[in-house]
């Protein structure tokens, strides 16, 4: 008696025997197996993409390229050798300056300023900002989500969510307040009081990475052929050609 057994993907097979029956069933859930054995393989890919998970209890880095165990981006010190300054960091008290074109100043302190946060997957600014809208100005963090609190003053704060919508989640926030800022999203901050303002926020990274969006579109290295921008941006060739004349502040 023929049997005709389903067989991955929608097809039929054939079979004139119990041997090729087994045979059949055998191929089909090997198929299955690839399949979520592919789907597990890119759920892995994924997760890579962030700061993997610690298997130690510290790994410090140090800048050493010829010996020690290189995780995540850095070398790991002998961990009988770490001491509390590796994991210290002292100043974010200290009030910058902000006079400079955007009216801000960003205080890092990620595994750059303390060595003991390599593999830890987390870091902290400062950020001081100009009274009459000093600002930190549209940017996103291409490795970490960020949660801000306000110290002193009043910040209008928000981000904008990705095509094709593209809206802006905004509020204006007051000394205690928190706020929100997702993964990879554009955001900004801008002082709208009359007095300094300061916030802190945490991110989810040990090196979340900035890129500001003025930065990188008008001030590249080596520039944007100004055509591609005059047509992104609907925008007169000349005041294109402006723009990346100008010099973009880097707030830090």
């Amino acid at each position: 008696m023929t049997k005709f057994i389903p067989y991955f993907g929608g097809h039929f097979v054939n079979c004139k025997s119990k041997k090729e029956t087994i045979l059949a069933l055998v191929i089909m859930k090997g198929h299955y197996f690839l399949v979520a054995f592919a789907f597990l393989a890119l759920a892995s890919s994924l997760a890579s993409a962030y700061d993997p998970s610690p298997l130690q209890d510290i790994c410090v880095a140090i800048n050493d390229t010829k010996t020690g165990i290189f995780v995540n981006g850095k070398f790991c010190k002998d961990p009988k050798l770490a001491t509390a300054e590796d994991f210290f960091f002292s100043g974010l008290n200290v009030p910058r300056n902000t006079t400079n074109p955007v009216g801000s100043v960003v205080t890092p302190v990620n595994v750059d300023q303390i060595l003991g946060l390599n593999t830890l997957g987390i870091s902290l600014v400062r950020i001081d900002y100009a009274p009459y809208g000093g600002q930190n100005p549209p940017h996103i963090h291409p490795r970490g989500t960020e949660i801000l609190v306000v110290l002193e003053g009043t910040l209008y704060v928000g981000f904008v969510t990705s095509n094709p919508d593209n809206r802006l989640i905004s509020k204006v926030l007051y000394p205690g307040d928190v706020f929100v800022f997702p993964i990879g999203l554009i955001h900004f901050q801008q002082n709208v009081g009359k007095t300094n303002a300061v916030a802190f926020a945490g991110l989810s990274s040990q090196n979340p990475g900035v890129i500001t969006i003025a930065n990188a579109v008008f001030g590249s290295n080596p520039p944007i052929n100004p055509d591609v921008l005059t047509r992104a941006f609907q925008l007169d060739n000349k005041v294109v050609k402006y723009l990346q004349s100008r010099f973009w502040w880097k707030n830090k």
